[in-house]
């Protein structure tokens, strides 16, 4: 006679293709019944609009008939309640501690960083993630225990310029992130993906509540400074950031473009609502440097950087060129083993601004 906990055992092993965990674990599976050769179970999915449900679904019967082949399956789908969706991706729970609350305090307990350091643009298309990657590369050199959170979820870059495919460790109630070659710990959402090709297709909750678990279910151990890679604009990704994790501050990344410009203008005003310190402005693809005459060529237009620095009131941090070795480091999975000769200045400068007190925990 088949019981309930061995097919509860068995659909422990199915996983959410998107999440990389198991769908038991998510709380996606609702209402067991057994009877006559049947089996009746409810699939309660983040979003009805999932585009691999269907691919959950034969897992579930595969594993299902793994235990008996000749049980019938029948799957009803459902969407998880607000409550439900807490408790798997950790969004604030109500007046009752939560069980992701729990958890939560489990890697807190062990973690110990002086610095948290977001950078953020107003828009896409100013290679942002680089810059963040280069930080956190340039402050490793520099001799710091170094952290780098990949918060553009649905946009994840960072796990390819290192070279990273996994995470270091998944466990009953803390992440492990991966690690580099020079010992940078990553985490990101592409580190949880069976395949990094596949889309992360989420609402801004669940995006809100995996940018807090990896803040407070992360193993990250004692850092010197936690580098956060925002995705672009002021979207609830970034407002989940300022307003869920103890920023000591935020470097802000434009281009020479007016339009760029523009939108930045935005993204300071919003981190000054916020009552973020900004550390200062860097501006990205500033030149190209031509090889012969070494002299700097304006692909983008004229830098507006050093207005718009003053415009808002914060340090210019410095002008890094486009480089074509970048590129294909970046692509390559060996960023750490980019050198410039520009970017070390930025790096010391963000060290020497950075706010000497250390972070605290925000209240809940």
């Amino acid at each position: 006679m088949i019981r309930e906990e061995e097919l509860r055992q068995a659909l422990a092993k199915v996983t959410d293709p998107e999440l990389g965990r198991s769908i038991v674990e998510l709380g996606m599976v609702r209402d067991i019944a057994l009877s006559d050769g049947q089996v009746d179970l409810t699939l309660a999915l983040t979003t009805m609009a999932c585009p691999l449900k269907g691919r959950i679904v034969d897992d579930i019967k595969s594993a299902i008939r793994g235990v008996d082949g000749a049980l019938l399956v029948n799957i009803k789908l459902a969407e998880m309640t607000d409550e439900e969706k807490a408790k798997a991706f950790g969004a604030p729970p109500g007046p009752h501690r939560g069980e992701s609350q729990q958890k939560a305090s489990i890697a807190q307990a062990f973690n110990d960083i002086d610095h948290v350091v977001a950078v953020m643009s107003g828009k896409g298309g100013v290679v942002k993630s680089s810059v963040a990657a280069l930080l956190a590369v340039a402050l490793k050199r520099k001799g710091e225990r170094v952290g780098l959170l990949d918060a553009d979820i649905t946009g994840p870059s960072i796990p390819r310029m290192f070279g990273l495919q996994k995470p270091g460790g998944i466990g009953p109630s803390v992440l492990l992130p991966g690690v580099t070659s020079t010992g940078i710990k990553v985490m990101s959402i592409n580190l949880l993906l069976p395949d990094e090709d596949e889309a992360v297709i989420w609402r801004g909750p669940l995006i809100s509540g995996a940018i807090r678990q990896f803040w407070s279910d992360v193993l990250w151990d004692k850092l010197d400074t936690l580098i956060i890679d925002l995705p672009p604009g002021t979207s609830d990704a970034t407002l989940t950031v300022m307003q869920s994790i103890p920023l000591s501050g935020i470097v802000l990344v434009t281009s020479p473009q007016d339009l760029a410009g523009m939108v930045m203008r935005k993204a300071a005003q919003m981190a000054q609502t916020l009552n973020v310190p900004i550390i200062g402005l860097v501006e990205n693809m500033s030149y190209v440097e031509c090889p012969d005459c070494r002299r700097e060529i304006q692909v983008f237009g004229p830098s507006h950087a050093a207005e718009i620095a003053q415009i808002l009131g914060v340090p210019l941090l410095g002008r890094i060129p486009l480089d074509a070795e970048l590129a294909t480091r970046c692509d390559s999975g060996q960023v750490e083993l980019y050198t410039n000769d520009v970017f070390e200045p930025i790096a010391a400068r963000v060290s020497e601004l950075v706010p000497a007190v250390k972070c605290k925990p925000l209240l809940e």
